[in-house]
């Protein structure tokens, strides 16, 4: 099998739209961290820094079983 080279232009299209998912979900998930009064199981500053360091998996779970109705 020959092996075909990975250029960046190829891999481009994938990583963009990845990128501005993540930094709309941070931006989105810090934004309602900073509102609420309560938040389930971690400090407030816990959220923030898992929100942070997370990537896309932080945002994610903040809004799955952070948040406090």
């Amino acid at each position: 099998m020959e092996k075909v080279p990975t250029t960046l232009q190829q891999i481009l299209p994938f990583i963009i739209p990845l990128v501005l998912l993540q930094l709309i979900l941070l931006i989105v998930a810090l934004l309602d961290l900073s509102k609420r009064q309560k938040v389930r199981w971690i400090p407030k500053w816990g959220w923030a820094i898992i929100i942070i360091l997370g990537e896309l998996v932080g945002p994610i779970l903040y809004f799955i079983i952070g948040r406090e109705e």
